[in-house]
């Protein structure tokens, strides 16, 4: 089968310039999607994947920079070279600390574009390799979850009757969620976006079930969950420092 062609975004406001590269990506395999403005260009992100956003700074209706910095806070993490008229060295070195992946000067030579391109895409490719979900890797360090230790190294669980039973990939992304989060209640949303992604498209009854899962295996190795909450119509809460930490929280929370 056929790998498919990445996808680039060309948020770029000189309509010229966007054909000129969007006709370039095409000769190059490539599949290029150009957008003239910030707002389009994030609306598209929000709910399609894509593998790669060549951005302008200076755009219509705001920055490449504040562009950038709301896609990481929306967790898109895709790929973004700036593709920018900008040659200021303070503007560069402020591109590459928020993220960015490469920054090229206009004018620039279409092939360099290309072979940048190819980079990016290539090492992406392997990036993610140690991956189980969306916030939890293989690399990852052995944790602890109402007395048991998870390591996720092997994908299993030590439990405190020194019974050892494997783990499923979402299992563990939501226990890393709950363990790395103590005392803070997160709503299922958050739960789902942190271990399926931003943009899967999981069903809250989904994450019920896998939670389900995880209190019956906890409950046949004899744990204690009371530190382990539902709150009832917004999500969870791993709390070990008791319930009297979790009510004066909620009391905060829900205020």
């Amino acid at each position: 089968m056929q790998n498919p062609k990445p996808l680039v975004l060309i948020v770029e406001d000189e309509k010229e310039m966007a054909q000129v590269i969007n006709d370039h990506l095409e000769a190059a395999d490539m599949t290029p999607q150009i957008f003239h403005r910030c707002e389009n260009a994030c609306r598209y992100l929000e709910r399609n994947f894509a593998n790669l956003v060549l951005l302008d700074i200076t755009l219509p209706d705001g920055s490449g920079l504040d562009m950038l910095q709301y896609m990481r806070k929306k967790n898109i993490d895709v790929p973004v070279i700036f593709v920018t008229g900008q040659n200021a060295e303070k503007t560069k070195i402020q591109g590459l600390e928020m993220g960015a992946d490469d920054y090229l000067t206009k004018p620039f030579s279409l092939p360099e574009m290309t072979a940048r391109i190819h980079a990016i895409l290539r090492r992406t490719e392997t990036a993610h390799d140690d991956e189980v979900t969306k916030n939890a890797k293989l690399t990852g360090k052995p944790f602890t979850f109402c007395h048991a230790i998870i390591c996720p190294q092997r994908m299993e669980v030590e439990y405190p009757d020194h019974k050892r039973e494997k783990i499923g990939r979402k299992e563990l992304g939501i226990l890393q969620c709950l363990a790395a989060n103590p005392s803070r209640v997160l709503s299922r949303k958050q739960l789902i976006h942190a271990v399926w992604g931003v943009h899967a498209d999981v069903r809250s009854r989904s994450l019920d079930q896998y939670i389900v899962k995880i209190r019956d295996t906890f409950t046949r190795h004899r744990c204690d969950l009371s530190p382990f909450k539902t709150i009832h119509g917004v999500g969870y809460i791993y709390d070990p420092q008791g319930d009297a930490s979790t009510k004066k929280l909620l009391k905060v929370e829900l205020a």
